[in-house]
């Protein structure tokens, strides 16, 4: 397994960029799980304080220790910490800047979700005389359900490129051809969280 980036470290807390394809967390036939390869690449067990989806990538905070993985899944929770993504879209959004407010099913409750939008730049390909429009959009969770982006643009009918799981299957096959577009294209590209010298920002830059 390739090491997996480090951007920041201090007594608590990684700050690590997760490749696309790896799971976070271990399990029954889940080979290779972040938790499992960042203990084996630091000599020290780690704390998962937040998640992020197997297929998106990005900048995701770990823990040392129990105690600091309670402290940064509370300052999580209390919003503290700012998390900002970007997702390459397909098609266009009505507003290019907003919020999406609408609840979510999940384990057979409805949850407020609720997501805040930028679109950054609107493209257009054309292969085999069919036209894909596809618009780079930053957003910024006020809520943190599960696949909630995903879930939100796709009901916008701006679903994101390579989610064969709420997005457009066909046109995510002529993606594979036409731009060479093989996973999801959703990714964490920014962290803003709270140290003792004041808040702090790290940030990369995407990779489809």
């Amino acid at each position: 397994m390739d090491c997996i980036p480090i951007i920041y470290e201090n007594s608590e807390i990684y700050i690590i960029n997760k490749r696309a394809g790896m799971p976070v967390q271990g399990g029954e036939k889940i080979s290779h799980p972040l938790d499992e390869e960042l203990a084996k690449q630091t000599g020290q067990k780690v704390y998962l304080v937040h998640r992020l989806d197997k297929d998106t990538s990005g900048l995701m905070i770990v823990a040392k220790t129990p105690s600091s993985a309670n402290k940064w899944t509370k300052l999580i929770g209390s919003k503290e910490v700012e998390k900002e993504y970007v997702a390459l879209c397909i098609g266009r959004l009505a507003q290019k800047q907003g919020t999406i407010n609408e609840e979510l099913v999940q384990h057979g409750q409805k949850k407020n979700a609720v997501t805040h939008y930028k679109v950054l730049e609107e493209s257009e390909i054309e292969w085999e005389g069919q036209k894909i429009i596809l618009s780079k959009i930053s957003l910024i969770l006020q809520t943190g359900r599960m696949h909630q982006i995903r879930i939100h643009l796709a009901k916008q009918g701006c679903p994101i490129a390579g989610d064969d799981q709420h997005g457009n299957f066909k046109l995510n096959k002529l993606l594979k051809k036409a731009a060479g577009i093989r996973h999801l294209q959703l990714f964490s590209v920014k962290l803003t969280i709270p140290l003792k010298e004041g808040l702090r920002s790290f940030e990369i830059t995407t990779q489809t």
